[in-house]
């Protein structure tokens, strides 16, 4: 199999969708990759180090796209990318179909094979290709907030840790899941008073038993969640319904129940936002304001950190590039009912339910299309 990997478009996304080391192995397994010259460059990798490894160089993304068999990304594929996909061409990347219909409809017209990052599952219910990133952008969240309350941002102007004789911030943690828990952790290491919310009680019971007295935990009851909310300095959105749009938990009319200046970080915005007043944003432009509350939804966090989150993307990644590329993506999707669960789009035909619902779209399951 010819596999492809182009260089990313999204505005300031600086990661790779294959490392040297990850072209490396495909080709290890008898496969040829095709390397849009200077992709990785935003992550610390040259070009000859793909070159050692035995990929080949193009120079333009039409020349991946052409010529691959699968392609191997990191974000969506923007509108231009869209339209040089084509019948019996595989892309294997993050989709975040839910609130992006434009992507979708795209998607399907090019009657590509699309399987989805955030969508594959594992044995224990969760999201092995999603995991690393959330847990990137879950550690990212607390930096962002305490740089969005700096004063010269706009914002309260509060220390994270607080001083001797002055109280820290106070955090508020929607989500008790990957992103939770890792905002919780950061948060509370710089010193912050962070309080988690969510609503299962078997997570807060595992966070209290992990945690213990580091950070506070609560039931997420509309109530409770708006207390918190009208305390907090920081709101971090760290809700996720896979493969559907997130759901809104805090309204506009709540922002007035805010500390002016307070911030919001919403990293559920891949999905949406759970926030009502929530738009995607970027790192050359993240932070905007509404009602007196600034918003911090920048829609690829972990850009920011490029080397580690292509390190960490690829480490989670290669066991299913590689099962795609040997097997193929029907065998392997037939074989493997988590991989099954990636698939979001076949041959002009859409594959999940949450994304039809929410786009008000007809859908087939995974198990119709390899059936046909």
């Amino acid at each position: 199999m010819q596999i492809g990997c182009p260089t990313e478009i999204k505005p300031q996304e600086f990661r790779v969708g294959m490392t040297p080391s990850t072209a490396g192995e495909a080709i290890a397994h008898g496969h040829s990759v095709i390397v849009q010259s200077g992709a990785g460059l935003g992550s610390g990798f040259a070009d000859d180090e793909y070159v050692a490894a035995g990929a080949t160089l193009a120079d333009t993304a039409a020349e991946v796209f052409a010529n691959a068999d699968m392609i191997v990304k990191v974000k969506e594929p923007q509108a231009p990318e869209r339209a040089m996909l084509g019948e019996g061409q595989v892309l294997f990347t993050y989709l975040h179909l839910a609130p992006d219909p434009d992507q979708t409809r795209d998607l399907i017209a090019s009657g590509a094979t699309c399987i989805a990052y955030e969508t594959v599952t594992d044995r224990r219910g969760g999201l092995p290709l999603l995991a690393p990133m959330s847990e990137v952008a879950g550690k990212l969240a607390p930096q962002m907030g305490a740089w969005t309350l700096q004063k010269a941002n706009g914002g309260r102007g509060v220390l994270m840790g607080g001083v001797p004789g002055v109280t820290p911030a106070r955090v508020a943690v929607i989500g008790g899941g990957v992103v939770g828990t890792n905002a919780a952790r950061i948060a509370a290491g710089m010193g912050a008073d962070v309080t988690v919310l969510d609503r299962s009680l078997d997570r807060l019971r595992y966070l209290d038993d992990a945690f213990g007295p580091a950070f506070r935990t609560r039931f997420a009851s509309r109530g409770n969640t708006a207390e918190e909310v009208a305390q907090a300095d920081i709101v971090i959105g760290a809700v996720l319904i896979p493969g559907a749009a997130a759901p809104k938990l805090v309204t506009r009319g709540q922002l007035s129940t805010m500390k002016p200046g307070a911030a919001i970080v919403d990293v559920a915005i891949d999905q949406g936002g759970c926030f009502e007043t929530s738009r995607p944003t970027t790192h050359q432009d993240p932070i905007y304001e509404v009602d007196g509350i600034l918003h911090y939804c920048v829609a690829n966090m972990p850009g920011a950190v490029a080397r580690t989150s292509t390190l960490a993307l690829g480490n989670a990644t290669l066991p299913y590039l590689l099962d795609l590329a040997d097997k193929g993506w029907r065998e392997a999707c037939m074989s493997d009912p988590h991989l099954r669960a990636g698939l979001n789009v076949h041959a002009g035909r859409l594959t999940v339910a949450a994304v039809a619902e929410a786009q008000g779209l007809d859908a087939v399951s995974p198990e119709a299309v390899l059936a046909a």
